[in-house]
């Protein structure tokens, strides 16, 4: 069973969400502030979270921080605000998706189900994308049946977005999980490798793209065939 927790501060949303999960066959969680989620957090195996920015005792931006630095499960930021400041922080600090209340509880839905997917994916040896596989194991890359193999740096940082299609990275986000938090660069870093893996890969397939996010990061997208 897959046990995804609410955590909002409003009664209302926390019912609505319930209802609908638990129609698809989710298990339901429900916390009222940060401070109670962290404690389901620590009691059950969480496999989602779907988490209210604006909550008392510890809001939704420090919640997602814990649960990226102690955890590996997706996070669905709820917020009334729209301001691309608060998905800037929302992405910098974790968050796999964002909504904007209001919002439909079905399309709500087809998110937790697509980031419950991605997931899945990284728990796999091989990542594939289209007709691209990585291999995690053996550090390979096969593309159009033909091995290639990458330096160490751009395998990783490949291996990073492809593993959460979709998602947002920030350039400090990815220096820390790619080169480590002692690195002593600065974020040019990761432009210089993004372009990189652009080259090596844009006359050989059009199975992915890895998208620039003025301002953000870089997301890897899976292109739909």
């Amino acid at each position: 069973m897959i046990h995804i927790l609410v955590a909002d501060d409003d009664t209302h949303i926390r019912e609505l969400l319930k209802h609908y999960l638990q129609a698809e066959g989710f298990v339901v969680f429900e916390a009222a502030d940060g401070e109670e989620a962290s404690a389901w957090i620590t009691k059950e195996q969480i496999h989602l979270a779907v988490v209210d920015v604006m909550m008392p005792n510890k809001d939704g931006f420090q919640l997602c921080e814990e649960i990226r630095k102690y955890y590996d499960f997706p996070v669905i930021l709820l917020t009334a605000k729209d301001q691309l400041s608060d998905k800037e922080k929302g992405f910098s600090v974790g968050t796999d998706d964002y909504l904007t209340k209001p919002f439909e509880p079905k399309e709500l839905l087809f998110r937790i189900k697509a980031l419950l997917r991605r997931y899945q994916m990284v728990n796999a040896e091989k990542i594939e994308l289209n007709g691209t596989v990585i291999d995690r194991k053996s550090y390979e890359v096969t593309c159009n049946n033909k091995l290639l193999m990458l330096p160490m740096k751009e395998f990783e940082l490949l291996t990073q977005l492809a593993s959460f299609p979709g998602r947002i990275f920030s350039r400090e986000e990815l220096i820390q999980l790619v080169w480590g938090v002692d690195f002593e660069g600065d974020d040019r870093t990761v432009d210089v490798h993004i372009k990189r893996l652009r080259e090596r890969f844009s006359n050989r397939t059009d199975d992915f793209s890895i998208k620039t996010v003025r301002g953000v990061g870089y997301k890897l997208e899976v292109t739909k065939k």
